[in-house]
């Protein structure tokens, strides 16, 4: 009975450090509260021995499980920075209530002691408390910890730890006055970053393995469901707060670097949309932002003339100035090759063509998550078309833009795209075919047929074809407003290139 016991207790703590590892906050509230004598709120009786050291982790469990779910309702307001009330939210009322009669018995094992601070220290962010989130995370001595061979679960909240640190020292420089202090303030901020950074990427990888095991002891027979893994707030903050930080102050040569170690590191599932979104973000950012005497391949090093640029606050700068110039200045000035942009653009686009979940399927059903599939494929095919038409690489946009037609079925904006890359790469025969599925799609649009004339009339030289698109802007009347006139013409010009060619034909004849 004693072996039972021991292997149910194992097998419950291995439950439990499942749950808190995946984010399976439901389920660790239930798991928590057969640690509790009875179900009831938190009190601040005191009991001895093992019995209160049980009650205590799992008031531990309960709490963190309660703090997790309101975070989870309250998405929106934590992302505007909202602060959270006690009075508003009965839930982060009650963790809290938990967490400060767990600390004030001091009775857990040290660990726990400390798992309990860093929730804690979690809780007083949300609150807008920022210096007590602070004092929460030195006591608990976070820069002292250790991540080698800890469960999935610690090496996140070491995660969120760092990063909540990160942003209650940013949101508390108001107070300091010294210009140094607040310079090691900076760095203070940019350290907990990029720990945070780190650590959730490892984080990331180890439960990426752990679900993989699970979903293959599933596909065997067990009962374990596999579950997708979606990024909380914290992890999302945790892998860009680094490079974001460093792009807002204008260390682009920095917060590049920082940003292509995310995008180099390890595919999860969990982080193929955040790849996607951040990369086509910055992308957009550094196409109106970046010059070409900056750029640097990802697989070699800076140019040796602009390692102490940044230091130099030279980009910065740069920004500086384009904010004092006129618009044809700064386009004179920052006519880039925008390579970098093009870079970021297309890892966005390898990250969405390996999103293996993005759902192309008409049924009624999956609606919604095809209309989401689709937003984000236009984005980064958007992103792409402006960054390589600019270098004049409209082969290469073809190519790509072929591969979203997948997506395209209806969709007049893809076929579109994809007709302009055609005409402009020189690929006009199969321009004209792509330009009478957009004509299907917007048939009162004349400048559809009339595009479609001018390539059969200019570069294929096919007048029937011509013709039966200029007629179909003739065909609109007056719905074709200024386009009418071109109709005209471009009829106009397929007879005359008709009788040319009537004309040469009959000489041909009479000479032969």
């Amino acid at each position: 009975m004693a072996a039972k016991g021991s292997h149910s207790h194992v097998k419950l703590e291995g439950e439990i450090e499942r749950c808190r590892a995946e984010g399976h906050w439901g389920q660790l509230r239930h798991l928590a509260q057969q640690l509790l004598p009875l179900a009831r709120p938190p009190r601040k009786v005191a009991a001895a021995g093992g019995a209160q050291d049980a009650e205590d982790y799992g008031s531990m469990l309960l709490a963190e499980a309660l703090l997790e779910e309101c975070l989870k309702e309250k998405f929106a307001k934590l992302k505007d920075s909202i602060p959270l009330t006690e009075k508003n939210e009965p839930k982060l009322s009650e963790a809290k209530q938990y967490l400060t009669n767990i600390l004030s018995r001091g009775k857990l094992q040290p660990k726990y002691m400390t798992e309990a601070m860093l929730i804690l220290g979690k809780l007083h962010y949300v609150e807008g408390s920022y210096r007590d989130a602070i004092s929460m995370y030195a006591r608990a001595g976070i820069d002292d910890l250790s991540t080698k061979d800890e469960p999935l679960y610690m090496l996140r909240l070491i995660t969120e730890a760092f990063v909540i640190k990160g942003l209650s020292l940013e949101r508390s420089t108001n107070s300091i006055a010294s210009c140094a202090r607040l310079c090691e303030r900076e760095e203070e901020v940019m350290a907990c970053f990029e720990t945070a950074c780190v650590i959730a990427q490892v984080y990331l990888q180890e439960l990426e393995k752990t679900l993989n095991n699970t979903h293959s002891r599933s596909i065997k027979g067990s009962n374990v469901a596999y579950s997708e893994f979606e990024l909380s707030y914290f992890l999302e903050a945790a892998l860009q707060s680094a490079y974001v930080t460093h792009l807002k102050k204008g260390n682009i040569v920095k917060g590049m670097r920082s940003l292509r170690e995310i995008l180099r590191a390890v595919e999860t599932k969990s982080t193929q949309t955040f790849k996607m979104v951040r990369g086509m973000g910055d992308g957009k950012v550094l196409l109106h932002s970046l010059s070409e005497d900056c750029y640097w391949s990802p697989l070699s090093d800076l140019l040796p003339e602009f390692m102490n640029k940044e230091d130099q606050s030279y980009v910065s700068n740069l920004y500086y100035f384009k904010q004092n110039v006129t618009d044809d200045g700064w386009n004179s000035l920052w006519r880039g090759r925008f390579s970098l942009a093009l870079w970021v653009s297309d890892a966005s686009f390898l990250s969405a063509q390996a999103n293996r979940d993005a759902v192309i399927s008409r049924a009624p059903d999956q609606q919604d998550d095809r209309a989401i599939s689709l937003r984000d494929a236009s984005a980064v095919y958007d992103l792409l078309s402006i960054t390589l038409g600019r270098r004049g690489q409209y082969v290469m946009l073809s190519e790509c833009l072929e591969r979203a037609m997948k997506f395209a079925f209806d969709e007049f904006h893809l076929w579109y795209q994809l007709a302009l890359s055609m005409v402009a790469c020189g690929k006009s025969a199969y321009a004209v075919s792509v330009l009478k599925e957009c004509a299907k799609l917007r048939p009162t649009d004349p400048t559809i047929p009339l595009l479609a004339a001018k390539v059969c009339i200019g570069s294929l030289h096919w007048l029937e074809e011509g013709e039966y698109f200029a007629k179909m802007v003739i065909g609109l009347g007056e719905d074709a407003g200024e386009s009418l006139a071109k109709g005209y013409l471009a009829l106009g010009l397929t007879y005359s290139l008709q009788a040319t060619d009537g004309e040469l034909s009959c000489l041909s004849s009479m000479l032969n």
